[in-house]
């Protein structure tokens, strides 16, 4: 990688606007300064301290914590870059990226885009207009109706002429936001509607389109490099199959299923899409393949930026026999006018890569976004760890749920999934809910060792891979963890200053109550008796830091400890479990609560709709709210039937985990439901 700052046509770039945040925006900031250039980072209010801006040589605030506002105003971000000083701005991902207003914008204010020309970015941005550019290219498309501005009814006589089942596609934008499947025509109506909503509130953008459901279809995405001089290559492909709910989870390069020659061809394949359209820079090309016949491959869209899974592609991309590559640089290098020093038979693939992404949601209740501030990190050894986050770091519901990704290298595909396997078993975040548990069940199914992946693959097996429960020992880890956190530090300590519980005889018990157990201690951390559901037996812990060995029924297990007010965070495995212990008053307080019918937020985030109002009438399953969080939408039902007594909850307003947001008296019918 160079050393100096990359000469452009002109001058040189020494300054580039990073026009984004969290991992992507610390990603690109870690290459500019290889590179020699100074990196200039924006932020809105909630990032003020995040780690993009810590890390940045300098900072630009460009509005409020709405993206609306901040990341995804044209005109601030545009300012930044020209207030700062930056030759250039690298949009990343999400946001601006494939915003052909923005480009523009940087074009007219004298600013080099690391990006495609706005047009390529126009013709591939709108799915409907690129599988038409595609097609006269020869690239074959999935069937299905993409007119312009099709109604809702246009829409539904589309999908009875494709046949169902159906996806509803937004053509504005990607990253499954606005994507529906439909299998019931009966539920079209109110799929189309639901899609449009969160089409329009993610892209600005409500258009859709119908495709026909590819029957175990596997997502299979080519990397393309052009530079402005007609030199294009392809740098092999991903295997993105692994997903829920359209959104990829788990990445690998190369992909299992295809052999050389399909490998071949769909990498000419997506270079005749680059080349459709004039395209330069950094681009995905994806396409759709059905498990059952891999030689059969149809394109689904172009993405004109880089992607959150291109680490896979550098970690096995060759070049002339050296192997890693730096995509980051490439976008800037040929941003700055350079050519292409290498043509497509100087790059192969080398070994196997697999990435997995971390979020911050809870998959044990139906993956609801979390929150909350991160009270300590632990990265894993011996894998590339891309992150936005660091101890401190505030979790809010303003914006995309990825907090990190983990990338492993190996020999060949069972090498890379196994050290991706230990790097998670590694990783910690302590203070927010995350996926890791999750992703490490994932990588052990046994249909994922053997790669048979489709994109349904997640969704059948999803009560297997989201089982959840708090072992016995965790809870006595927590009460011992407390125990030896109140140790003195002096060598020579006061007696009365010792948490032993000593009393003349023998010493007493404590006690620490939680959800599911009571855990009842005596005697020091270190040599201590343990009771738990009436069972007592010895039990040791020791604490150094934030590194907790406790020994309990012979079995010696290491965990990662924090605490914030009544909840021990401990961590180990890649499991991570948030023990809260539970106070007299709190508990009495809980079941008022329970009492009064309250209907609580799941997750932290923002009340896009009220569909109740006090004195109504309301059925099982009856939707209340509707609450956004993160690029989510989640519908709030009725538990029972009942009436409405009092409604909190306003549009627009944001809610934390667990406020109530409405009150619903159960009908007398029902009172053990109250």
């Amino acid at each position: 990688m160079a050393s100096e700052a990359v000469p452009a046509e002109g001058g040189r770039i020494d300054a580039v606007l990073v026009a984004n945040r969290g991992e992507i925006a610390v990603r690109v900031i870690r290459t500019l300064r290889a590179l020699g250039i100074r990196a200039i980072a924006v932020h809105s209010d909630a990032d003020r301290d995040a780690r993009h801006v810590a890390e940045a040589d300098t900072s630009v605030h460009i509005g409020p914590s709405s993206a609306a506002q901040s990341y995804l105003s044209v005109r601030r971000v545009v300012d930044a870059a020209v207030r700062s000083g930056a030759q250039a701005v690298h949009p990343g991902y999400g946001f601006l990226s494939e915003n052909t207003e923005f480009a523009r914008a940087c074009a007219e204010a004298g600013l080099l885009f690391i990006g495609p020309p706005a047009a390529a970015i126009e013709a591939m941005g709108d799915k409907i207009r690129a599988k038409a550019t595609v097609t006269e290219a020869g690239v074959p498309v999935v069937p299905g109706r993409s007119d312009p501005g099709m109604t809702d009814a246009d829409l539904v006589d589309a999908a009875h002429d494709v046949g169902f089942p159906v996806l509803l596609k937004p053509s504005a934008g990607g990253g499954g936001k606005g994507m529906r499947l439909v299998s019931d025509p009966a539920k079209l109506p109110e799929q189309i509607a639901s899609a449009r909503r969160e089409a329009g509130a993610a892209f600005g953008d409500d258009t859709l389109f119908v495709e026909r459901f590819v029957a175990r279809p596997r997502h299979i995405e080519v990397q393309v490099l052009a530079d402005a001089h007609g030199g294009v290559v392809h740098l092999g492909e991903r295997e993105c199959s692994l997903q829920r709910r359209h959104q990829k989870i788990i990445e690998e390069a190369p992909s299992p299923l295809l052999d050389e020659q399909t490998r071949q061809r769909i990498g000419t394949a997506a270079v005749s899409v680059a080349r459709s359209v004039g395209y330069v820079g950094a681009g995905t090309v994806e396409f759709i393949v059905s498990a059952d016949r891999p030689e059969d491959f149809f394109f689904m869209e172009m993405n004109t930026r880089l992607q959150v899974e291109h680490p896979v592609t550098e970690l096995v991309t060759t070049v002339g026999g050296r192997r890693g590559f730096d995509l980051v640089e490439w976008q800037v290098r040929i941003a700055a006018g350079e050519r292409l020093p290498f043509a497509q038979q100087d790059l192969s693939l080398e070994g196997h890569a697999a990435e997995a992404r971390v979020y911050a949601e809870d998959p044990a209740r139906g993956f609801l976004p979390s929150g909350g501030r991160v009270l300590a990190v632990h990265e894993p050894t011996g894998a590339r760890v891309d992150s936005g986050i660091a101890a401190g770091t505030v979790v809010g519901s303003d914006y995309d749920p990825m907090l990190a990704k983990v990338i492993t290298w190996g020999p060949d595909r069972g090498a890379a999934l196994r050290r991706l396997d230990a790097a998670l078993a590694e990783t910690a975040v302590l203070g927010v809910t995350t996926n890791v548990a999750f992703l490490r069940a994932l990588l052990g199914h046994p249909e994922v060792r053997a790669g048979e992946l489709d994109t349904g693959l997640v969704e059948r097996n999803l009560a297997e891979l989201t089982a959840e429960s708090v072992h016995p020992e965790v809870l006595v880890a927590a009460a011992l963890a407390d125990l030896a956190a109140a140790e003195p530090d002096d060598a020579v300590a006061d007696p009365w200053q010792v948490p032993g519980g000593w009393r003349l005889g023998e010493p007493a018990w404590s006690t620490w109550r939680y959800a599911d157990a009571e855990v009842r201690v005596r005697g020091r951390a270190a040599d201590a008796e343990v009771s738990l559901d009436g069972e007592a037996g010895p039990a040791s812990a020791v604490l150094h830091g934030d590194r907790l060995t406790v020994t309990y029924r012979s079995r010696v297990r290491r965990y990662r400890r924090a605490r914030e007010g009544d909840t021990t965070w401990l961590a180990a495995d890649g499991r991570t479990w948030a023990v809260t212990e539970h106070r007299l008053l709190a508990e009495r307080a809980e079941r008022g609560a329970g009492s009064g019918g309250a209907i609580t937020s799941p997750m932290p985030g923002t009340v896009l709709s009220v569909e109740i109002s006090a004195g109504q009438e309301v059925r099982r399953g009856q939707t209340l709210f509707v609450v956004e969080a993160m690029k989510m939408e989640h519908t709030v039902t009725a538990p029972l039937d009942g009436t409405v007594t009092s409604v909190t909850a306003r549009p627009g307003t944001p809610v934390a985990l667990d406020e109530a947001l409405a009150v619903l008296t159960a009908h007398p019918s029902h009172p053990e439901e109250h």
